[in-house]
């Protein structure tokens, strides 16, 4: 489980070679959401309204650097770092 970020106790990842649409992990205090990455609908899961407040406001601000990560993500190449939410 590649992390790509990590913020006010959120863990963010994407797995390599998984399934459509893209998507990222989003853990947090015990729970787990699916998150589509273009369009930031919870596809599976869940996470405390506050917990997916804060990263939907991330995902927004960082939408090619998840798209980009899921293109590597999907060739099992490294992932980068994406800088978290302050």
């Amino acid at each position: 489980m590649p992390v790509i970020s990590r913020f006010f106790g959120i863990l963010i990842a994407i797995y390599w070679d998984d399934h459509a649409p893209p998507h990222f992990h989003a853990k947090y205090s015990g729970e787990e959401a699916v998150i589509e990455i273009k369009i930031g609908q919870v596809i599976k899961g869940n996470l405390s309204k506050k917990a997916l407040a804060l990263v939907e406001e991330w995902r927004q601000s960082h939408v090619d650097e998840l798209m980009a990560d899921w293109e590597l993500a999907r060739q099992r190449k490294p992932l980068n770092y994406i800088e978290p939410l302050e």
